[in-house]
């Protein structure tokens, strides 16, 4: 089990961060897949996710229209294009792996997961 989040970083409220979150195939053959997050002190949160073949997303209402989750099956990778960024989207971000190939904002459907990386958005 294999699961590798790269791309976070420090930037300034508005701007933009793509996360990367490569997965093995043996891991992930027919799954969806998901990001959460988890700010200091808090429950980590759903983000989004994405079925396995790409067809259907869902976001988190807190990013909808900012965020955008797409997977390259090719190449074992799921992304998170993060745009127009405010400090309150400061976390942990964590790609995971769906026991299932529909798309679940629930952390119980998920029973895979990356060690995360952190995104810092300064005001």
């Amino acid at each position: 089990v294999q699961l590798q989040a790269s791309g976070g970083g420090f930037v300034q409220a508005g701007g933009s961060v793509r996360l990367s979150c490569s997965v093995s195939r043996r891991t992930a053959s027919n799954n969806a897949l998901g990001w959460f997050r988890q700010a200091p002190g808090e429950e980590r949160e759903f983000v989004a996710s994405i079925s396995w073949r790409g067809g259907s997303t869902n976001y988190a209402d807190s990013v909808k229209g900012r965020f955008t989750v797409s997977r390259d099956n090719a190449k074992d990778t799921v992304y998170l294009q993060m745009n127009n960024l405010k400090p309150e989207d400061t976390a942990v971000y964590y790609c995971a792996v769906s026991r299932y190939s529909t798309i679940s904002s629930r952390r119980e459907n998920y029973n895979y997961w990356g060690q995360g990386t952190l995104v810092t958005v300064s005001s």
